[in-house]
């Protein structure tokens, strides 16, 4: 583990979850400590106590705290945030289920970058492994930056159309497994199942995001509340 991660395993209880939360927003609105920002969120040791004890989109939203108009970080340092905040997101529904598969995807996601930030940080995250494992010799999962942003997971079957809504906020899916879904677009996280079709073929949202209509093989139509997740009309 890294010194700081010992660190954040020395405090009680409390202290680590304050921590945890609050210290990267306190460096970059409070403290102005941007340096300090930059070096615990490429610290493996705070990645990996970061997602364990506050989650995958917690840590996610940390990266973001760059982006703010009057954080002053070098260009490398906002490059290297970026792509590990990538990484993580793009494995987001994997680690929301097994947090234990971190060090194999920063590996296989990161691997080929030369950033001595990134390559500092997957040989602490190569050191935390106490048992055998299969360590590729190259990235072998899609990089940041390419591909899809994010995996949203949730439908049991095919999945025949999407739907967004105006603000970009909000998706709605519709799938053979009889259910549709909204989907914050933001975070991946599923909002609300709509359920009363048989097999989902089509869905569409209204212009002002309120009310989304969708088709199915059981042949109706049925409008719904996007907001409420309520059944309105069936056509």
């Amino acid at each position: 583990m890294s010194k700081l991660g010992v660190w954040l395993a020395q405090q009680s209880q409390g202290d680590r979850e304050y921590l945890l939360k609050y210290q990267p927003r306190d460096f970059v609105q409070g403290l102005k400590d941007f340096n300090r920002y930059c070096a615990w969120l490429t610290d493996f040791g705070f990645i990996e106590m970061k997602l364990e004890v506050l989650g995958v989109q917690a840590l996610i939203d940390d990266y973001d705290l760059a982006r703010v108009s009057d954080v002053l970080l070098s260009e490398g340092q906002t490059e290297t945030l970026r792509l590990i905040q990538g990484a993580i997101r793009k494995s987001a529904h994997v680690l929301d289920k097994d947090k234990t598969e971190l060090v194999e995807h920063l590996w296989g996601r990161l691997f080929d970058f030369e950033t001595p930030e990134i390559q500092g940080m997957l040989a602490q995250a190569k050191q935390s492994k106490d048992r055998p494992w299969l360590r590729p010799l190259k990235a072998n999962l899609e990089r940041p930056g390419e591909g899809a942003l994010r995996t949203l997971v949730g439908h049991s079957n095919r999945v025949n159309a999407v739907a967004i809504a105006p603000n970009g906020k909000t998706a709605i899916s519709a799938s053979d497994d009889n259910t549709l879904k909204i989907w914050d677009t933001e975070t991946g996280r599923e909002l609300k199942t709509l359920t009363g079709h048989s097999s989902v073929n089509a869905v569409a949202i209204a212009p002002d995001g309120k009310t989304a209509i969708s088709a199915s093989d059981d042949n109706t139509l049925k409008i719904w509340d996007t907001e409420t997740g309520r059944e309105l009309k069936t056509l």
